[in-house]
């Protein structure tokens, strides 16, 4: 194994070609970029975050936190403790100077991973493309990379994990995008370098002080001078980084492709890689920009922005996207889910806001999903064909919606992704040609449903119907909005949709937001 592993590091030093076209690594250059239909009209992806840190099912930053004996807070420069990862290690594993993460990559077998059967259920669930995984902070390849010799083809699975996943997607008609989170790996390892500063081992080094592995732990990540992702690293950490995303692209071809950062390295490396992707999309596609980039980090026209489990607080005049998940990002025992509403709910509400919903459902090391995961799928390929008419292809209105319910602040900017919402929370959206307005409700409200915004001086509504109902709607168009009496069969849980017709309709003292639509 050793030998074979040596083979492939010596392919480290290669680059891949940069592919010719429009997109040169500069600013200017790069604002030609334009969000394509597809993903526009996609409005739900589905994602696999999934690798060899959800062995133990315990925390998703497995690989760091194992060797935290004496944990640190890097943002508030205070002592933690023992980790609970830690702890777990030494009980199950044993000390890190021994068995490190390295150790615990050949674990992760995958032996009961169908995806196939998953991609039927994530389309039957409503997405309209997959994101797989391609490598994150722990520097393992999920593919068969000639620059990275520590990857699922030569250890654990044994199979290339993203060709798997890009096959599986072609065959369902999904579009398809992989993740990276690799800018991150080399501060993310730090903490391999260390050793227990209390207890029986202090003082004796962990594994990633051993200088043999520093194809998987980095070197000279000692001591970091930043919190996960900076600019203070050797600058040919930088080059390297931006070899290994040219090689997923050239390897791939995805349509989307996501850095958990902002664009990384910039001057040595991220522009180079991003005119690069956008170049070989365009030769992929006859001539058409289809790509879609996302990060952490204003867009400007370059991209299209991410938000990690966050939603923007009104309407974005360009398209983005909230990634997001059910539960933890890998695995993790006992992690509490949201609920099938709550997943309704924010799709509808990211929507409203010209955004993009991309939802992990974490899978167990062995690569199937646990039950409650496969209710909320089925919950949504219930909801989905009823009320898709209100999602799929559509824009923002005027305003995004009314409500009583107001969001908290999000962890990683703009507010929360989930909220508990009451039926008179409504979301607003339309068809790209204006002519049809969609009001949905965040609920399932009695009775009757009064929308605000929608009262008598909002213009002249023309007809109301709720989607997937075949009953007359009684509705009147009154001074406080438009109430419209509810049948006593619900087409369905969670939320309600009307299709609503009518003649200059403009939002009457918009009671949440006035953010205006993008041309």
């Amino acid at each position: 194994m050793k030998k074979v592993l040596l083979a492939f590091c010596l392919f480290a030093g290669l680059s891949s070609r940069a592919a010719t076209g429009p997109f040169k690594p500069e600013d200017e250059s790069l604002k030609q970029y334009r969000c394509p239909e597809w993903f526009r009209d996609a409005k739900f992806g589905i994602w696999a975050h999934w690798g060899p840190q959800c062995v133990p099912e315990l925390d998703s930053w497995y690989a760091r936190r194992l060797y935290e004996h004496d944990g640190f807070d890097d943002k508030k420069g205070v002592p933690t403790g023992q980790s609970r990862a830690n702890k777990y290690h030494l009980e199950h594993y044993g000390h890190p100077s021994k068995f490190g993460f390295k150790d615990i990559l050949p674990l992760w077998k995958a032996e009961k991973w169908d995806p196939e059967r998953l991609m039927a259920l994530y389309k039957k669930a409503g997405a309209k493309y997959f994101v797989s995984l391609g490598v994150h902070h722990d520097n393992f390849a999920l593919y068969d990379s000639k620059l990275c010799c520590w990857n699922a083809v030569e250890m654990g699975p044994k199979c290339d994990v993203v060709a798997r996943w890009q096959q599986a997607a072609a065959k369902a008609g999904l579009r398809f995008g992989i993740t990276e989170h690799l800018a991150a790996s080399w501060w993310f390892y730090s903490s391999s370098k260390g050793a227990d500063k209390t207890g029986p081992l202090a003082g004796v080094p962990y594994d990633g002080c051993d200088p043999h592995y520093a194809d998987l732990y980095w070197s000279g990540n000692e001591k970091p001078s930043f919190h996960y992702y900076g600019e203070d690293v050797p600058t040919a950490h930088k080059i390297k980084w931006g070899q290994r995303i040219e090689e997923i692209v050239d390897l791939y071809h995805p349509d989307l492709l996501y850095s958990d950062s902002p664009l990384p390295y910039p001057v040595e490396a991220g522009r180079k890689m991003l005119a690069h992707f956008y170049n070989d999309n365009i030769q992929q596609h006859g001539g058409k920009l289809e790509a879609v980039y996302n990060c952490k980090q204003n867009a400007d026209g370059r991209w299209v922005r991410d938000l990690e489990r966050g939603v923007m607080e009104g309407i974005n005049p360009e398209p983005w996207q909230t990634d997001t998940c059910i539960g933890n990002w890998y695995y993790t025992a006992g992690y509490k889910y949201k609920s099938s509403a709550a997943v309704i709910h924010m799709l509808i509400d990211i929507v409203s806001k010209n955004g993009n919903l991309l939802l992990n459902f974490p899978q167990h090391a062995d690569g199937t999903l646990d039950q409650e995961a496969e209710k909320i799928l089925a919950d949504l390929a219930a909801w989905i064909p009823v009320n898709g008419e209100a999602i799929y292809a559509t824009r923002p209105w005027k305003i995004y919606g009314e409500g009583p319910t107001k969001l908290g602040k999000g962890h990683f900017g703009g507010l929360n992704d989930t909220g508990n919402y009451k039926p008179s929370d409504i979301r607003f959206t339309q068809s790209k040609d204006g002519a049809t307005l969609y009001a949905l409700t965040l609920g399932v409200p009695q009775g009757a449903v009064c929308i605000k915004a929608l009262a008598a001086p909002a213009g002249k509504v023309g007809s109301v119907a709720l989607l997937g109902s075949a009953a007359k709607l009684d509705w009147q168009q009154t001074a406080d909005g438009l109430v419209i009496k509810l049948p006593e069969q619900k087409p369905c849980a969670h939320a309600l949709a009307f299709r609503i017709a009518g003649e200059n309709l403009q939002p009457v003292a918009p009671p949440t937001s006035h953010s205006p639509a993008r041309p």
